[in-house]
């Protein structure tokens, strides 16, 4: 089924879309490379879906054009898009058997009947759901239905693949194991995708790019490892992971990054701040700290609280200036868990990669 695939790029340019005052988008620009999955990351309301839906036709820009590949297809009808989405709601039809619901988008294409007895055939083992073809989606687990409308999609042969939250209706565990499964599905065919979810985990996990949104606006786009080792803005560091954000006083500044003072130490930034005259912060992630016993390093504090997870011990305490901050301790030791109300150090990293502000 690969070698049929052909692929494209998708362009958005200064994409918004209105209803009535709200800017559900507001001119959202970006760039997707053929062959890539990048997925739109951000809280409910952030406009991630509308954009989606007016990749795929389903929404009307208010301003602003889509393209795929080298087509404007701004004012093409969604059935004409060379596009194919997987809803959320799987909205598969219950009254029809599972090999006719992979066949209803070749059928309404009036797709020759031996070429679409061909395609589903190839679809149904890409998708390893050989002997649930006369079974209907009811009589089918989750995952299983998940798959019939990811063949359903496929089989159309689109040159890009939307995705709107796909896996929000599946368990936990079903739903790590679907996204590995998605992912690999869009290596092999090599298939350009977005794929929108609100899931941090999720978009790290699969996307060779993310665009987190927030408000209608893209806030920044990058590869998982550079939005959470250097995030635009608070907004950024806030949502992705967990997040220190204390302020700094900055000692140096130039081209090839800042010394700043932050709870009595000196820590380096491989990155200057945009304003180093403005209020400038650092972030500090959980596991970029180290947690020990009192008077072991020069920064201490107390333990507020303690949850152990199995993988980590995650903390919060009080520096004596009464900064709260996470820290988290990966594989405690027996000798590494300090109760609530314990005098502890901290270890701060000596050099983070970026400062806000």
């Amino acid at each position: 089924m690969s070698e049929v695939f052909s692929t494209a790029s998708i362009r958005l340019e200064n994409l918004s879309k209105h209803f009535d005052l709200v800017k559900a988008v507001d001119e959202v620009s970006l760039e997707v490379e053929a062959g890539t999955l990048v997925c739109l990351l951000g809280p409910s309301g952030c406009g991630k879906t509308t954009t989606l839906r007016m990749i795929a036709g389903f929404e009307e820009p208010t301003m602003g054009r889509v393209f795929i590949g080298t087509d404007d297809v701004t004012n093409v009808p969604p059935y004409a898009r060379p596009t194919a989405m997987v809803f959320q709601s799987y909205a598969l039809f219950p009254h029809m058997s599972i090999q006719d619901n992979i066949a209803y988008g070749l059928r309404a294409r009036r797709t020759p009947r031996a070429e679409i007895k061909t395609r589903v055939q190839d679809a149904v083992a890409l998708m390893e759901l050989q002997g649930h073809e006369k079974k209907s989606p009811p009589q089918l687990s989750g995952g299983q239905q998940q798959r019939v409308a990811l063949a359903r999609a496929l089989v159309i042969r689109p040159k890009v693949l939307l995705f709107d939250e796909p896996l929000s209706n599946l368990d936990a565990q079903l739903r790590v194991r679907m996204r590995s499964e998605i992912r690999a599905l869009q290596r092999q065919l090599g298939i350009t995708s977005v794929y929108v979810t609100h899931d941090q985990e999720e978009a790290f996990s699969i996307g060779d790019q993310v665009a987190i949104m927030n408000k209608g606006k893209l806030i920044q786009l990058g590869r998982p490892r550079d939005l959470y080792r250097q995030p635009a803005d608070r907004f950024v560091a806030e949502f992705v992971g967990v997040s220190n954000i204390v302020p700094v006083e900055v000692l140096e500044s130039n081209a090839n990054g800042a010394t700043v003072r932050v709870l009595g130490q000196t820590i380096r930034s491989r990155r200057p701040p945009q304003d180093p005259q403005g209020q400038v912060s650092i972030v500090l992630r959980p596991e970029a700290l180290i947690i020990e016993k009192a008077g072991q390093t020069e920064v201490p504090a107390r333990v507020l609280t303690m949850a152990f997870t199995g993988p980590i011990a995650r903390y919060t305490v009080a520096a004596d200036d009464d900064t709260v901050l996470t820290v988290d301790l990966p594989n405690p030791s027996p000798d590494q868990f300090f109760s609530e109300g314990t005098a502890v150090s901290l270890q701060l990293p000596p050099e983070v990669p970026a400062l806000l502000g």
